[in-house]
């Protein structure tokens, strides 16, 4: 009798460890069950949704094979090494999330800042979330709301471009200001010999290369399918991805287009793009916003803004947002996941308030 008592709290306890630390999956699942009760509906997905999917599935392993390889850890100790090291975290951050897109930069930028032997990687990893949601907003391909902003409204790329520039170019100098700024010094301990990099490491490294290929559209779709042989037939370790954090993706999918059934359907036109898409993003995120509002508007520089400066603030207004904060938690926040996530929101939030400054002050809004 006593063994069992004993054994209840134990799983309680576990089980409340579990709902805390998955608290995003569980709040898009229950966003899910209350708006299809509410629409008496279930969300339907889209086939580039479920391509999304599966392509984070893939670079998830991808990403997983490297590091396993210890390839991640062989680039970080080289890393370690150099100067001005947080600035060349965040700039690099900056740049490739417009050509790979910001979800991609941080899944490959921030477990390599987590590998790294430094001081302060929670703040290196909330300035990197905010540099994939600025530079990601400079290009057509940059992020998925910019995408379609583009299409939908036949841009040409340097209209586009020099529209959101004045955007992206502040916050570059913001951010590396603010990276300057951190003073990521060496933890203490001498730092050991260089890790060995298995074969492997060096197939996983073409495969990324190959991958990222299909993200910007180079190859299609089908062709990230044979990255999943080696990793099926020869590495199965690699397969041992963040499958909860898919998940997460999946059930936040089918909110957001709950959302916009619901938003749709009441919403009337309205002159205030900007300041409407910028609030909505801070709660369906900016991609189901930016799909919302150019229904209802020709305004697409507001749009365009409204949907990027949006990006900022919540945890749920951007999924680049979700990664970041998602990958450190799982590596380093055990005991300061609730300080780090405060951080990540209330650093967010003051871009997010910026943001709008910015696009008030170059007087666009009508």
């Amino acid at each position: 009798m006593g063994k069992r008592a004993r054994e209840t709290p134990v799983r309680a306890a576990n089980v409340s460890d579990f709902i805390l630390r998955e608290w995003l999956l569980f709040a898009a699942l229950l966003g899910v069950a209350a708006t299809s009760l509410y629409l008496g509906r279930l969300p339907s997905f889209s086939a580039s949704q479920l391509q999304v999917l599966a392509l984070l599935w893939v670079l998830f392993v991808v990403i997983h094979g490297l590091r396993a390889g210890g390839g991640i850890s062989w680039l970080a100790r080289v890393l370690e090494g150099g100067k001005l090291l947080p600035l060349k975290l965040v700039l690099g951050t900056f740049f490739l999330s417009a050509l790979v897109t910001n979800d991609v930069a941080l899944v490959l930028i921030v477990p390599l800042t987590l590998s790294l032997n430094i001081e302060k990687k929670d703040i290196l990893v909330i300035l990197e979330a905010l540099a994939a949601n600025a530079g990601s907003a400079l290009t057509p391909f940059g992020n998925p709301q910019n995408l379609l902003i583009y299409w939908y409204y036949r841009l040409d790329p340097g209209t586009f471009m020099a529209a959101i520039l004045p955007f992206s170019g502040a916050f570059l100098f913001l951010l590396a200001a603010g990276a300057l700024a951190v003073k990521a010094g060496k933890r203490k301990g001498e730092p050991g010999p260089f890790p060995a990099v298995e074969r492997s490491a060096w197939l996983y490294g073409i495969m990324l290369v190959w991958v990222d290929l299909v993200i910007l559209r180079l190859l299609p779709p089908v062709a990230a399918a044979p990255v999943l042989l080696y990793p099926l037939l020869a590495d199965r370790r690699a397969l041992e991805v963040d499958y909860l954090l898919l998940a997460t993706f999946f059930f936040f999918f089918g909110a957001a287009d709950n959302l916009r059934v619901i938003f749709a359907s009441d919403l009337a036109y309205t002159g205030h793009t900007f300041l409407l898409s910028s609030l909505s993003s801070q709660v369906m995120s900016n991609v189901p916003s930016a799909l919302l509002f150019s229904r209802f508007t020709h305004h697409w520089k507001a749009l365009l803004w409204g949907v990027n400066v949006g990006g900022f603030g919540s945890l749920m207004a951007s999924f680049a947002n979700l990664i970041a904060c998602r990958l450190y938690l799982v590596r380093e926040g055990r005991e300061n996941g609730s300080w780090f996530t405060l951080k990540f929101v209330g650093l967010g939030y003051v871009m997010f308030f910026a943001g709008m400054g910015l696009y008030w002050a170059m007087g666009w809004f009508r």
